[in-house]
């Protein structure tokens, strides 16, 4: 990567979107940010750079999501199932064929937004389920440690429950904070980042307090329906990226 102005500038930008939405809807959406890191470095120097950036996002972030916005039965289903999806990420990170990974994870995101739209495009609740949520952790432990994508699978879990919008960012800031600080040191063992990218990643760490505060501001003027309106409108966002990350990868 090489250190320029514009590659700071884009980079510092990436990054405070990244902040926002964990601001706004807790994480879960940081794929949306990526895009811009895009045009100045490949996906793994994009990938090392975040790895330690997320911890920072992710402990700031845990002054406005406090342990009474935490769904802690959904946590204690969810994270075993967290952990060891990092750790088989880890161990298929170099054989894994990312754009199948990125298509299959787009389609099925795709289905189940079609799905809430053709119900009516209403939080319809259903019961606490331990397969799902252990399936939906396992899932997003893998899509994290792979692409930084680890938030279809929770919300596919989580936006069901019809848990309250502070509950529901709550659980997935710490349920990313967990996950997060798990994969920084594999995704630092793998990529080991060149001294451009920790200079790079000094930088942006001056983005987080600001990108952080916005979003928590707009979590507050927003209703229960707008957040959840918000959150599945993003889910189409984020297949819609890893769709085109998987295709594209294909016919290049």
């Amino acid at each position: 990567m090489e250190l320029t102005v514009t590659t700071v500038l884009i980079a510092f930008a990436g990054v405070f979107l990244i902040c926002f939405m964990k601001g706004a809807f807790g994480g879960g959406f940081s794929i949306v940010g990526i895009p811009l890191l895009s045009f100045v470095m490949d996906p793994v120097t994009a990938g090392g750079l975040l790895a330690p950036l997320f911890i920072a996002m992710d402990l700031f972030a845990l002054r406005y999501w406090k342990p009474s916005t935490w769904s802690k039965p959904d946590l204690l289903l969810l994270l075993p199932g967290l952990l060891i999806g990092i750790a088989v990420g880890y161990l298929l990170f170099r054989v894994m064929d990312h754009r199948a990974v990125a298509i299959v994870m787009a389609v099925i995101t795709l289905i189940f937004v079609g799905l809430w739209l053709i119900g009516g495009s209403e939080v319809k609740i259903r019961p606490r389920s331990s397969p799902k949520a252990a399936a939906a952790g396992f899932a997003s432990g893998i899509t994290t440690m792979v692409a930084h994508s680890g938030g279809p699978p929770l919300a596919m879990y989580l936006l069901p429950l019809g848990l309250t919008k502070e509950v529901y960012a709550g659980t997935t800031s710490l349920f990313f904070t967990v996950g997060n600080a798990t994969k920084a040191v594999p995704w630092l063992l793998l990529v080991k980042p060149a001294g451009s990218v920790w200079i790079v990643m000094a930088i942006c760490l001056l983005a987080i307090p600001a990108g952080v505060w916005l979003g928590w501001r707009l979590h507050g003027r927003l209703d229960q329906r707008q957040i959840y309106r918000a959150c599945y409108a993003l889910l189409v966002v984020t297949a819609v990226k890893l769709l085109w990350d998987g295709v594209s990868g294909y016919l290049a």
